[in-house]
C-alpha cells in the first residue's frame, strides 16, 4: 500500500507501511506463537486470515481541525493544528467519497472547529461507519448543544447530498481530554441502527456500539467461531463482552447440514454498555431467535455471580457448556480465568485483541489445552492483529 500522507511525514499512524504485506503477516504469526510458547501451542494451527490491506476500514474517526471555511478532518500534529487526511487509504471507497461532503457541511452549518491549545470551538470529531451495503452512520461529536439548531437547520442538505447516510447523530463532548467521545448521543435522523450484514447475521448498530473496524475480519472471526461450535455442539453458550452480540448471534443456531443434538441453543450474552446491548436485543428480536439474551453487566461479576445465586437474576445458573470471551487488551483477567479453572465449562473461545493477555490467561487456566488456534489480521499496516484459540478441558 503507498501513501502519499506517509510518504510525506504527515501521518505515521501506519507503522508497518514501509513493510511488504506478506512479511506483516509472516511477523504478526510468529509474534503469537512466541508468545504461546510449548506451553499454550495449539494441537492445529490454522492459517491466518487475510483481507485487503487496504481500503478495510469500515470506520473512521476524523479529528476536525481548521478553521469554518476551510475544514480539515484527520488528525492534530504536534502543535495541535489539523492535518487532513480525507484520502486516507485505510477508509472504504464509501468512507472517502463521503468526508468531502462531510467537511462541506462543517462549513455550511458554521460548526467551528475545536482549537485544542485555546480550548475553544465546537466541531471536534467526526466519525462516519460504512455498512456492506454502503449504508452510512455520521456522528458529530461537539463541545455543547449550541450549534445544534444549525446542524438541524441543514441536515436536509446533508442527508440530499449523501443519500447513503441512514443515520446521523450529535455526541456532546464538554469536557477538555484526550477521548474520542462523551457520554450524551442525541440522533437526529428517524433510523436510529445501521444494519451490519456479516455470513447472513443482520447485526444491529447504534451510533455507541463498538463494532469491528474490518468487516471482512470480522465475518471470518465470526464464522471460525460458529465452526468450532457447531463441531462441539453444546446446548448452552455464555458470550462474554459480548458487545453487539456478533458471537452470539452466529452461534445461536446450529450450523446447517449439520446433525445436532439440539434444535436450538440457549445463548446468553454480557456486555457493560447499555447501547451495545440494546442493538444485540434487536438484532436478536429480527432473526426470532428467542433463546438468546443479553444483560448489561460486567462479565466476572456475571459469571462469578451467576452460579451463586449473585448474579442478575438471583436465582443461580449452572456454568453453560461453552464460554465465548472477547475481552478489552487488559484480556479476562486473574478473577474470570480462576472462575473458568475451576468452572465445570468443557470449552472456551478465546477471541484476543492482544496475545500477551491471551498468553497470562492461559497461564491462569492450566486445566484447559489449546486444541486449535488461528490469527486474523484484522489492523493491516500496524503492529496490533486478532487471534483466537479453541481451548478444551483435559
Amino acid at each position: 500500500m503507498q501513501c502519499d500522507y506517509f510518504d510525506a511525514g504527515l501521518c505515521r499512524s501506519c507503522t508497518l507501511l514501509d513493510r511488504p504485506y506478506p512479511v506483516q503477516v509472516a511477523e504478526k504469526e510468529a509474534r503469537v506463537r512466541d508468545l504461546l510458547g510449548e506451553r499454550h501451542a495449539p494441537s492445529a494451527w490454522l492459517p491466518t486470515l487475510t483481507g485487503p490491506e487496504s481500503g478495510f476500514r469500515n470506520k473512521a474517526k476524523m479529528v476536525v481541525g481548521g478553521t469554518i471555511d476551510e475544514p480539515t478532518l484527520g488528525i492534530l500534529d504536534g502543535r495541535g493544528q489539523g492535518v487532513d487526511l480525507r484520502g486516507c487509504g485505510l477508509h472504504t471507497s464509501g468512507i472517502q467519497e463521503a468526508l468531502p461532503t462531510l467537511a462541506a457541511f462543517v462549513t455550511r452549518a458554521r460548526l467551528l472547529p475545536y482549537d485544542v491549545p485555546r480550548r475553544r470551538g465546537e466541531a471536534k470529531y467526526v466519525h462516519v461507519t460504512e455498512s456492506p451495503s454502503g449504508e452510512l452512520m455520521v456522528r458529530f461529536v461537539l463541545r455543547s448543544e449550541q450549534a445544534l439548531p444549525r446542524l438541524r437547520s441543514e441536515l436536509p442538505w446533508l442527508l440530499e447530498a449523501l443519500p447513503r447516510v441512514a443515520v446521523v447523530s450529535v455526541n456532546l463532548l464538554p469536557e477538555h481530554k484526550a477521548v474520542l467521545e462523551g457520554t450524551d448521543e442525541i440522533v437526529l435522523t428517524d433510523r436510529e441502527t445501521l444494519t451490519m450484514q456479516l455470513g447472513g447475521v443482520d447485526l444491529e448498530l447504534r451510533p455507541q456500539s463498538f463494532f469491528q473496524t474490518n468487516t471482512a475480519i470480522a465475518a471470518g472471526l465470526y464464522a471460525q467461531a460458529a465452526e468450532w461450535v457447531d463441531a462441539i455442539d453444546p446446548a448452552t453458550v455464555w458470550d462474554l463482552y459480548c458487545g453487539v452480540g456478533g458471537f452470539a448471534l452466529h452461534v445461536a443456531r446450529p450450523g446447517a447440514g449439520r446433525t445436532s443434538r439440539h434444535a436450538h441453543r440457549e445463548v446468553v450474552g454480557i456486555e457493560t454498555s447499555e447501547e451495545a446491548v440494546a442493538s444485540a436485543r434487536g438484532s436478536a428480536r429480527r432473526a426470532g431467535l428467542e433463546h438468546v439474551r443479553f444483560a448489561a453487566d460486567d462479565a466476572t461479576r456475571f459469571a462469578t455471580g451467576a452460579s451463586t445465586g449473585a448474579g442478575p437474576s438471583g436465582t443461580g445458573t449452572a456454568p453453560p457448556e461453552l464460554v465465548i470471551v472477547n475481552p478489552p487488551r487488559r484480556g479476562i483477567g486473574a478473577t474470570l480465568a480462576g472462575w473458568l479453572e475451576g468452572s465445570g465449562v468443557e470449552h472456551v473461545v478465546y477471541s484476543s485483541c492482544n496475545p500477551v493477555t491471551l498468553a497470562s490467561d492461559l497461564d491462569a487456566m492450566p486445566s484447559f489445552d489449546v486444541v486449535a488456534a488461528r490469527v486474523f489480521d484484522m489492523f493491516p499496516q500496524t503492529p496490533h492483529l486478532e487471534a483466537m484459540a479453541l481451548l478444551r478441558r483435559r
